[in-house]
């Protein structure tokens, strides 16, 4: 879970850092991706350096998810919407909406690997 962690705080912090670029660097909003990425790459550093602190650290991990699947759901909601009205897709909502999508299976993964591990405890 640790090393899924770091991907896709990898790529959250990409997709960040290219959508700023593609808004000519006008709109500062376009890096919270990365912010999250990036609490999400160092908790997942944490957990593979510190094995005595992964737990602690994943928890952490899927709380930041949580806050920031909460934040772009919102983008999720809107495309179908977007999409179906002929205007073309808002560079904000679609990046909104891939990130709720990676969040999305980011909290699916996180929720599987925490059964599994009470299970093996057992």
């Amino acid at each position: 879970m640790a090393s899924f962690t770091i991907r896709i705080g990898a790529i959250l912090i990409a997709a960040g850092i290219v959508a700023y670029v593609l808004t000519g660097a006008t709109s500062v909003t376009a890096l919270i991706p990365s912010a999250i990425g990036a609490g999400l790459l160092l908790l997942g550093i944490v957990a593979v350096r510190r094995p005595d602190l992964r737990q602690h650290a994943m928890h952490v991990a899927m709380v930041l998810a949580l806050l920031g699947l909460a934040g772009s759901f919102t983008g999720l909601l809107a495309l179908p919407a977007m999409l179906s009205g002929g205007g073309g897709v808002r560079p904000s909502v679609a990046l909104r909406a891939v990130m709720a999508v990676m969040l999305l299976v980011y909290l699916g993964v996180g929720l599987k690997s925490f059964a599994d591990a009470r299970l093996r405890r057992r």
